[in-house]
Parts: structure tokens; C-alpha cells; sequence
């Protein structure tokens, strides 16, 4: 069985700015890390690996310096790396980065067949949870989101039995493999790297390709021509106001509270009887 997770390369958000003069992420401002749901993906498929003996592989696409995030995935249990790097990737939006990967995977499961594809939820500095479900279509496969719990993998029927958290509940789906899943944080804890995988992670060389390594490729599909997303603005949330504090006897804070209350838009409608 072949796994592959899709890792990304992110600014933490817990520092990064926002230029106010372009209205966009000033990614100079804070250290770049590996996707957090991403690292959960990967934690996960280590897990299915010590079940069933899979090999795990993760992608990235990025500048070459997203090594480093291939080499933390292989700390924490992958098998090997790939990194597609081009200027002709730069600027991608979700439509046009699930194009330059799909083809990515299209090489890799000529090579090696994959048998499923993991991705986080979402990327920390989008939040869109768009490239997994745009990867699955463009390779035709199943996807299951928002998962949190891979329940059973039976490499003899094919199939993949997953629980996935909705709105209001849970759903339980068997998927047939290969097939395409996205990952909740909650799934798993990531866990401390034995030191034989540090010492892999700290000697790996990725395996990078650029445009001219893949097969087929519509150029116009990749970078900003391929990308009809247009950011209007971007902005830092106002900060929460502090608590309001009532004084006075019981009755004078009870009168407080329901003048706070009635000013929170409409959020109590007061109807005359007659």
C-alpha cells in the first residue's frame, strides 16, 4: 500500500503580519513552519503504516526552500519526499496549485501506484479546504472530509471506513481505495520522532521536479494564469472587548445586565400584551 501526503509550507499565523499598505501577508515577518493539519496527516498515515506496512510518501509544492517541512515529515515517519518547484507555480490560488499536483501525483503513481492521498483540512494561511476535495476531482477518485477517525483499512476489499465529523454530528462512510482524505487536527497527537528518523530526516535529500519533470502539463492551468482568484482584501480582526464589570446590589445588576443585554442587536424582542 502506497500512501502520499500533500505538506505544505506556511507562515505561523501565531506572528505574521499583515502589510497595511498591500492588505496581504507580510510572510517575511514570521518563520515558516509545516501546515499543522498537515502534520496530522502525515502522523496519521505513520499510524496506517504500522498496521498494514505502507509506504508513505509526502508532496509539497513551494520554493526550494520547503525542503525543510519534507525533511520534518520524514522525522516524523514518512518514507520519502517530493518538492515541485518552479517560478512558473508562483502565485497559485487552491484551482491552479490542485493542477500542479495532480500532475505531481500522476508521475508518482506511474512509478510507484498510489493507494491513497492525505491531505490536512485546510492550509493555516487560507483556510479555504479547497485543494484536497480539487486534487480528488481532477484525479477522479472519492473524497472524504473532515476526518477524524480512520476506523479500518482492508487492503483485500479495497475499502477505507472513516468517521468524519459534521455540523451537528458525525457520519461513518466506507470509501473505496484509492481514494482522497482530509484531515482533522483532533484525528491524532503528534508524537516525539525516534531518533533513527531524526537522523534520516537531518541526511534527506527530497526528490524535486520542476515543470519540465512532468507530463502533459497546460501551462496556462499553473501560477497566476491559471488562477481566476482575485483577493479584494485582506485585514486583522478587531480584538474582542473586554468584560463589563456591574456594581451595586443584586437588583441594580440584574437592571445593568438587561440594558447590556437589549443594546446586543435585537438579540431579545420585547412585545407589548394586550
Amino acid at each position: 500500500m502506497h500512501i502520499v501526503v500533500c505538506i505544505k509550507q506556511v507562515p505561523d499565523t501565531k506572528i505574521i503580519k499583515i502589510n497595511p499598505k498591500t492588505n496581504t501577508l507580510d510572510r517575511r515577518s514570521a518563520p515558516a513552519i509545516l501546515n499543522p493539519y498537515d502534520a496530522h496527516a502525515v502522523q496519521e498515515a505513520v499510524k496506517i503504516k504500522e498496521k498494514t506496512g505502507a509506504a508513505i510518501s509526502v508532496l509539497s509544492m513551494g520554493p526550494p526552500q520547503a525542503t525543510a517541512i519534507i525533511k520534518k515529515s520524514i522525522e516524523i515517519g514518512a518514507d520519502r519526499g517530493y518538492l515541485i518547484t518552479d517560478r512558473a507555480f508562483a502565485g497559485a490560488d487552491t484551482l491552479a496549485t490542485s493542477y500542479a499536483l495532480s500532475k505531481a501525483l500522476e508521475r508518482i503513481d506511474k512509478e510507484y501506484p498510489v493507494d491513497m492521498v492525505i491531505c490536512g483540512k485546510h492550509a493555516i494561511d487560507g483556510d479555504t479546504g479547497q485543494v484536497g476535495p480539487g486534487i480528488a476531482r481532477r484525479m477522479d477518485i472519492p473524497p472524504v472530509t473532515n476526518v477524524i477517525e480512520i476506523m479500518e483499512v482492508n487492503q483485500e476489499e479495497k475499502t477505507v471506513l472513516i468517521k468524519r465529523k459534521l455540523t451537528h454530528g458525525y457520519e461513518l462512510i466506507q470509501s473505496e481505495i484509492p481514494c482522497l482524505l482530509t484531515i482533522e487536527k483532533e484525528i491524532n497527537q503528534i508524537e516525539y520522532s525516534p531518533m533513527p528518523n531524526m537522523i534520516k530526516a537531518a541526511k534527506y535529500e527530497p526528490i524535486i521536479w520542476a515543470v519540465s519533470d512532468l507530463e502533459n502539463v497546460d501551462r496556462t492551468q499553473l501560477g497566476l494564469k491559471g488562477s481566476p482568484t482575485i483577493v479584494g482584501k485582506m485585514f486583522t480582526p478587531p480584538r474582542p472587548e473586554g468584560g463589563k464589570k456591574l456594581d451595586g446590589s443584586a437588583d441594580e445588576q440584574v437592571k445593568q445586565l438587561m440594558e447590556v443585554l437589549l443594546k446586543k442587536e435585537d438579540l431579545f424582542t420585547i412585545q407589548s400584551s394586550k
